[in-house]
């Protein structure tokens, strides 16, 4: 595997102190589309995986990046920390849980990998916000909430842990356990103008409007 370029921030007295970590959950079968989402190339035949792109978007803000993924084997070459999913079929909860069990930072930026659109401002906006708590979470103006493009503090871990315990693998249930700061649209308006980070890759529709999209 690649030797990992780790990040960190100069404190007083010469300490050197990592940031952050980002978490990539990449362990979801793709049912709905259809075809591994994780391979798409929507870049050209020539430029890289949807996975791969990813791990550089939170390369480039993050110390180290892990991927929590069900078949490691499969992505030898990818340039980032591979986590073996501790909860097979638990979904993103499960995914969350892994990557935190495996953090050596006290905060993760969590990313699905079926985000084609992520835009770096949005993600450098989150990490510069205080975590006073145990997340900062996008909400839509619906009150739709946006947790698979959030911060976490490694403390939340024993609440999501308890809940898989008791089969709660719902992601929306376990995070309105949490202290959470909500960010709503007048924020992430201000680094994501139109709402293009939260396009996730579901259904065909979603692809087609993702592939427009990345050929403006």
């Amino acid at each position: 595997m690649p030797q990992l370029r780790r990040r960190s921030l100069l404190r007083a007295g010469g300490f050197r102190e990592p940031l952050s970590t980002g978490i990539i959950l990449a362990g979801g079968r793709s049912s709905r589309l259809g075809q591994d989402k994780r391979r798409l190339r929507l870049w050209g035949a020539h430029g890289p995986t949807l996975l791969a792109h990813t791990v550089a978007l939170a390369a480039a803000c993050c110390a180290e990046v892990l991927v929590v993924l069900n078949d490691p084997e499969a992505w030898r070459d990818l340039p980032a920390r591979l986590v073996p999913d501790a909860y097979p079929g638990a979904g993103p909860l499960g995914g969350l849980a892994s990557g935190l069990a495996a953090l050596t930072t006290d905060r993760a930026l969590l990313l699905a990998c079926d985000l084609p659109l992520l835009q770096p401002a949005l993600l450098r906006a989150l990490l510069a916000e205080p975590l006073a708590g145990d997340a900062l979470v996008p909400r839509q103006h619906n009150a739709q909430i946006e947790p698979l493009i959030a911060v976490y503090h490694q403390a939340c871990l024993p609440t999501l842990t308890a809940c898989l315990t008791h089969d709660e693998r719902r992601m929306g249930a376990a995070v309105r356990r949490l202290a959470v700061r909500y960010l709503d649209s007048d924020w992430w308006r201000r680094f994501d103008a139109e709402g293009r980070s939260f396009l996730n890759l579901n259904r065909p529709e979603d692809l087609a409007q993702a592939m427009r999209q990345t050929l403006r």
